[in-house]
């Protein structure tokens, strides 16, 4: 029994909220890091103070994804739970310390809307620390991961997950390489990025922030050498040149190894998994074959197929290979 505006945990519309939260995790993880790398550079100040906040639309959806953020935290606080004893609490102040003690702090930081609070400060100092601290929200990526262990014993579900966790590192480790290049460019003209600008003909020009290769051109190259370092392929075409740029190569070979070691490792041990059973199945066909051509078993028992289908072993090949003492 609950009490009024009690939402019991296991039911569809929780289901349902869940999976709208998981893709606004999805899509926070996805743009925030390429909000706050990609459009540094990105001159918007004067047409936000001409039209507004929503005039960028990526700003309303970040107020949205806020807002819909803070409707979770309502709706945690009122959601049952599980406790040590496997019994479901519906009383709310139980609810509510139980949520407070865990992911509350996390869900609370995450649902702050930086980039509101601090609008029209007119600093670009201000700008990239509101960039940064918007990253908080990668924290609810914690909270995913745990309710996605239920899909760990499929196979395909966790081959699928692993390739997009790496796709997404690749992706988290490009807007790093590109924020590196552009903090360094005003100092340096040896970076990545002038040497692209050299490459598409897109010259740099400190009179006109256009200038230079486009943000398209800037993460897929970026994503591109990721990519190259994390699968230890690295043609060599986009090098670093600095030392800031040096370093953070060093470390991207260091997380590659080892996301290689355990991604690409669980990647064969799930595949071999996969066709383990149609294995074992050809492996004892075969056994059960050469029983019958040794023993020359008579032809109206090779034809027989026992009442579960095909995939079984004949009731008297397996008492034959049992009485023979060769176990399947």
């Amino acid at each position: 029994e609950t009490t009024r505006w009690i939402l019991l945990h296991y039911s569809p519309f929780k289901a349902f909220w869940d999976w709208i939260i998981l893709i606004l995790v999805l899509y926070t993880a996805v743009f925030t890091p390429y909000s706050a790398a990609f459009l540094l550079d990105e001159h918007g100040d004067v047409r936000q103070r001409r039209c507004g906040y929503t005039c960028n639309p990526l700003n309303v959806a970040d107020l949205l994804v806020d807002v819909l953020f803070i409707v979770d935290i309502v709706i945690n606080f009122r959601t049952t739970y599980v406790d040590q004893n496997d019994e479901v609490v519906t009383k709310p102040v139980r609810i509510a310390k139980h949520y407070m003690k865990g992911w509350f702090p996390i869900d609370l930081f995450a649902a702050i809307p930086f980039d509101l609070l601090i609008f029209r400060s007119g600093s670009d100092e201000m700008a990239t620390l509101t960039s940064l601290l918007k990253t908080a929200r990668l924290l609810r990526l914690v909270r995913v991961a745990r309710k996605l262990d239920r899909y760990s014993e499929y196979g395909a579900a966790v081959l699928f997950l692993l390739m997009c966790t790496f796709v997404l590192i690749a992706h988290w480790l490009a807007c790093i390489w590109y924020a590196i290049g552009f903090v360094e460019r005003p100092y340096t003209e040896t970076g990545w990025l002038d040497n692209l600008a050299e490459q598409l003909g897109k010259a740099y020009n400190d009179s006109d922030s256009r200038s230079g290769p486009s943000v398209k051109d800037k993460y897929v190259t970026a994503l591109y050498f990721t990519l190259s370092s994390l699968t230890s392929v690295g043609f060599g075409n986009v090098s670093p040149n600095t030392n800031s740029e040096k370093i953070f190569s060093i470390c991207v070979m260091v997380i590659g190894s080892l996301m290689y070691a355990s991604i690409f490792g669980n990647v064969s041990a799930i595949i071999q998994r996969l066709y383990s059973g149609t294995t074992r199945y050809h492996t004892q066909m075969l056994r059960v074959k050469e029983f019958i051509r040794f023993h020359q078993i008579p032809g109206g028992l090779r034809q027989r197929r026992p009442a579960g289908g095909a995939g079984h072993v004949p009731r008297v090949c397996r008492q034959l290979l049992e009485e023979s003492g060769d176990n399947l």
